[in-house]
């Protein structure tokens, strides 16, 4: 595994072909540390961290940056109070040779029917959705962003942490992000927002009460029978810990949204036992 060690606190963690364990370091008890698990095939981890670095610089907390998801650990976790997670749950082991939904660049290879066709396969074990568990029910935090809860349809313990799972999206079109009924720190004062991003659909295992954000499409356009709502962000605590799912995110304007750019700070302050 290589690893970039910029000048600043920030890093990237890049896992080789034989992924090896996330390294630990030396826990500061004055000082919260936050671990990422970001990227997948549809979202670059490029953009997830310039995206979420300018949260946690304001919020002057360091954080660590991985795409090794084969060494989350019981172990991997231990140095951190906070885990966040912005990658789907699958992973591709033949390679991205087929017919691409982005770039459609396989069709006009003069040998495109020579490649396999694309496979996923999920990459969480059940051990790993139990060390997040117990990681949460021991005091940490966990902020499952956007495409984070497509893990939870392959996996039980997380999905049982986690709250519930990716149902589907339309294509990018604007819709408005706000507050529920349900009154919290993380949403207070807060107005409706409107983004271009996916409008995520999911379905929600918990109370009622613990839903802050809902989606909805003004236009009146639906999905798959879903109608043009969706819940949008839950918050909730877990054992000793918390949780906190919010589900925009699959492009920098969006996630750079004045509000929600507040709620994602929000919620980390909030996971930290800050707010």
């Amino acid at each position: 595994m290589k690893l970039f060690q910029p000048a600043i606190s920030r890093r990237l963690m890049i896992a080789g072909a034989a992924a090896s364990t996330v390294p630990a370091r030396a826990a500061i008890p004055s000082r919260p540390r936050a671990l990422a698990l970001i990227g997948d095939r549809a979202h670059n981890p490029d953009y997830i961290r310039v995206c979420l670095d300018r949260v946690f610089r304001e919020l002057d907390i360091p954080v660590d940056y991985t795409i090794d998801y084969a060494g989350l650990s019981a172990a991997s976790l231990k140095p951190y109070r906070l885990l966040l997670v912005l990658r789907d749950g699958v992973i591709w082991p033949d390679g991205y040779s087929t017919l691409d939904a982005y770039t459609a660049y396989a069709m006009n290879l003069e040998n495109r029917n020579d490649f396999p066709a694309a496979r996923s396969i999920p990459w969480m074990t059940e051990a790993q959705g139990q060390a997040i568990k117990d990681f949460v029910s021991n005091g940490g935090g966990f902020y499952p962003l956007h495409d984070a809860s497509h893990i939870s349809l392959s996996c039980k313990n997380y999905r049982d942490l986690m709250g519930g799972a990716f149902f589907g999206h339309p294509p990018l079109r604007p819709f408005e992000v706000h507050a529920t009924q349900n009154a919290h720190p993380i949403t207070a004062g807060l107005g409706p927002f409107v983004v271009n991003d996916e409008q995520h659909y999911v379905d929600y295992d918990k109370d009622p009460r613990y839903v802050i954000l809902e989606s909805e499409n003004r236009d009146g356009l639906t999905y798959r029978g879903r109608g043009t709502k969706s819940p949008a962000g839950w918050a909730y605590d877990f054992g000793k810990g918390r949780v906190v799912f919010t589900a925009v995110g699959h492009t920098i304007h969006a996630m750079w949204n004045p509000q929600y750019l507040e709620i994602q700070k929000r919620s980390v302050r909030w996971l930290l036992r800050d707010l």
